[in-house]
């Protein structure tokens, strides 16, 4: 399915979620993810032609009527809707003062060689990064389902060169 700039494949919005990140949240779940991880909690989110397209204008409009959530990118795979998420980064960064978390399947490594998805990488504050993997999920961890995955500090590890995780 193509996408441009302008639309993203949108399953859900959620507002005031507090498990996709600390404090209350407004997280947009894409469709999308070619990962297929074995026990993933959101399964019906790998087809990338589902949910709808919504246009960043009106995600905007959900984001800014809680002025007291920050926003979390999940999926499916925002990565694979990089350019779109990157314009809305863009639009979140330039009329609020929101952070902005993004869960991906993707390393922040792999990340870091791909100019498209690094573009959205750069507006990113929290990155969780890497597939979910049954074996090592870990109900203890916060704000991610296996050990595998950290939690990144992206401004930190971009400026240092090295990977920093977040330390909340």
């Amino acid at each position: 399915m193509a996408h441009n700039k302008e639309t993203l494949r949108v399953l859900s919005i959620i507002e005031d979620t507090t498990v996709d990140g600390p404090g209350f949240r407004t997280c947009i779940y894409c469709a999308g993810c070619t990962h297929a991880c074995e026990g993933c909690h959101n399964p019906q989110s790998w087809n990338r032609g589902g949910g709808e397209e919504m246009n960043i204008d009106n995600i905007m409009q959900v984001i800014k009527a809680d002025p007291f959530a920050n926003v979390t990118f999940s999926g499916g795979d925002p990565m694979l809707q990089a350019e779109a998420f990157t314009a809305l980064a863009k639009e979140i960064k330039r009329q609020t003062k929101k952070d902005i978390w993004c869960y991906t399947g993707f390393t922040f490594e792999a990340l870091l060689k791909d100019k498209g998805r690094r573009a959205l990488l750069e507006q990113l504050d929290v990155l969780v990064d890497g597939p979910f993997v049954r074996s090592l999920r870990d109900v203890r961890l916060r704000f991610r389902g296996s050990s595998n995955q950290r939690l990144i500090d992206v401004k930190t590890s971009l400026a240092s060169g090295k990977v920093a995780l977040w330390q909340g």
